[in-house]
């Protein structure tokens, strides 16, 4: 039988321009969140409980994926599952009250499970091991980006022709990208991982509890998101309530800070980790782990200085933070064999999002209304504090890596 010819630039383009849109769709409300607040009369907890409640669907959906793709193929799945979530974003056009926009918030969890659990596995798929960290940097860089654009979006969309409106721009896109991915061929599974190193210690559902570097990675990763989804939700509130910006310049400073640093961190630290994982098998927690504490004292700076400091140290942190993403993802895949990968995705996004950005948007917003979005934001600093020596003791147990120069006689499972 002939091989397979595979187009992995084409795939990572394709799943990259959805996944940018998958997270316009959700930053989008935090643009516009006082816009929203203004018609609905609703707390600052309420609307943290609102993201709360996607991401329960969401994770809760997720678990379900792993199965659905082995009877239906990934690329289908991932298909349908994008289908769902940009019809589900063109009801926001007559959603009348809060009670309907969760409901929407609803559809659109279960519909982005499929999409972030199966994608990244198709990727894995398209590359060799020592590519990993870059692809994941490309791949992952549409979170921070698409985020950003979604600020930008809501910022400037939103004051213009209401809260509504740019709900609409990512679902038509959405759905036509999903149709395009239909036309490249799926790579078969475990294409680029080794037989000999796949061994049952991380290739069976079983193993995922006995699994060291899987849970080190995904616990540090729960830290790692609990401090950016809650900053994520509330940062350009933060500016426009605690330093006086209008609500279309909080949106495009915090906007142009997380898509600048998207892009060149989100590259920089998947480039740094393949470099060195030539050197230690450790280097996709090593640069996590680092980024991550000198991020601290960025994070000190945006809180609490003010003017040009701030703004400074709102760069400054995010590009460490973000600095992360190739890496941490590159851990998560490279930490089991690719037999287990979807369930172990499945199981380290419910992880991450029941102990990260479920409880960090409502838990800022309740601390916000009796206090101040100030101290609330202190939270995440801990969070960040935490992942990083969750990090730091994961490095012990990174997989060991078989570069593909070094095992191209070895067959592939």
């Amino acid at each position: 039988m002939p091989p397979i010819k595979l187009y992995p630039r084409a795939a990572l383009a394709l799943l990259t321009a959805l996944n940018l849109l998958n997270y316009i769709d959700r930053s989008v409300l935090f643009a516009v969140q006082d816009l929203v607040k203004a018609e609905f009369h609703r707390s600052d907890a309420a609307f943290g409980l609102l993201t709360s409640i996607f991401f329960i669907f969401y994770m809760c959906a997720a678990p379900f994926m792993g199965p659905l793709s082995v009877r239906f193929s990934r690329k289908r799945v991932i298909v349908v599952g994008a289908l769902i979530w940009s019809a589900a974003t063109l009801l926001t056009a007559v959603t009348t009250n809060f009670n309907q926009l969760l409901i929407r918030h609803t559809l659109v969890g279960i519909g982005e499970a499929s999409f972030v659990i199966l994608s990244p596995t198709f990727v894995a798929d398209m590359f060799p091991v020592e590519k990993r960290g870059r692809v994941m940097g490309v791949f992952y860089l549409a979170i921070p980006v698409g985020t950003a654009l979604g600020y930008l979006l809501g910022g400037v969309v939103g004051s213009k022709y209401g809260w509504r409106a740019p709900f609409y721009v990512g679902a038509a896109p959405g759905a036509v990208l999903a149709l395009l991915l239909l036309l490249i061929p799926e790579p078969p599974l475990g294409h680029f991982d080794i037989a000999e190193i796949n061994t049952k210690d991380r290739d069976t559902l079983p193993s995922l509890l006995r699994n060291p570097a899987f849970l080190t990675a995904t616990f540090g990763m729960a830290m790692m998101t609990f401090a950016l989804g809650g900053l994520q939700v509330w940062m350009p509130t933060f500016l426009h309530r605690a330093h006086g910006y209008s609500l279309l310049d909080a949106n495009i400073i915090f906007g142009l800070s997380t898509i600048t640093n998207g892009l060149v961190a989100s590259l920089a630290g998947g480039w740094i980790s393949d470099r060195l994982l030539r050197r230690t098998k450790s280097a996709h927690y090593l640069v996590s782990a680092v980024s991550l504490a000198l991020g601290i004292p960025a994070m000190c700076v945006a809180l609490f200085a003010n003017g040009k400091p701030m703004v400074v140290g709102i760069f400054a942190a995010e590009f460490l933070l973000l600095l992360n993403t190739g890496p941490l993802n590159a851990a998560v895949i490279n930490s089991v064999g690719p037999h287990v990968r979807a369930a172990a995705l499945a199981a380290n996004i419910f992880v991450f999002h029941l102990l990260g950005d479920v409880p960090s948007p409502v838990l800022i917003g309740y601390i916000s209304d009796r206090y101040s979005l100030r101290l609330a934001f202190l939270g995440p600093v801990v969070a960040i504090a935490l992942s990083s020596a969750i990090l730091f003791y994961g490095m012990r147990f990174a997989p060991p890596v078989r570069m593909a120069d070094e095992s191209a006689a070895l067959p592939v499972s």
